[in-house]
């Protein structure tokens, strides 16, 4: 092996260690294109993780059959019939649809959380807690912003 390759052989294994090396998604964006289709604050949620406000959604309140889509790619990733009130103040869902969130584990903040994205373009909509209610006992505690609501 020469040192070239053990060079980039241990720039990988520091990388990949470290999660620094992204997923790839099915849809893809330039920043420039998903700052130009996204508000400011959909853009600090949806693709920087942050949170919106406690509260601050009107989606929390919402009570109709339907869908919660993916702001990002429009992948449907929530029935209304899985959604519940958490008293948290943002959008919760006991369970997603079959194949449409991913998730990955976050340790910021000096925390341990399990952070939920969209699985087709990397959306961060929220994150995963184990204090739901049956049958899946999951909160999928999402950010409003990273949703559109569809009638069924």
């Amino acid at each position: 092996m020469n040192r070239r390759v053990l060079a980039l052989t241990g720039v990988a294994a520091a990388l990949l260690g470290r999660g620094a090396l992204a997923e790839v998604f099915e849809v893809t964006r330039s920043d420039a294109e998903w700052r130009a289709m996204l508000t400011k604050p959909e853009y600090e949620v949806m693709r920087k993780e942050g949170t919106e406000r406690a509260g601050s959604s009107p989606l929390n309140g919402e009570k109709r059959k339907g869908v919660f889509h993916c702001r990002g790619c429009d992948l449907a990733l929530y029935p209304s019939d899985t959604k519940y009130e958490s008293g948290t103040g943002w959008p919760s869902f006991w369970q997603s649809l079959p194949g449409a969130v991913g998730t990955k584990d976050d340790r910021s903040f000096f925390l341990r959380r399990t952070e939920v994205h969209c699985r087709r373009c990397g959306s961060h909509l929220g994150h995963v807690f184990d204090d739901g209610p049956k049958p899946t006992g999951k909160r999928h505690c999402l950010n409003g912003v990273s949703l559109v609501f569809r009638l069924a």
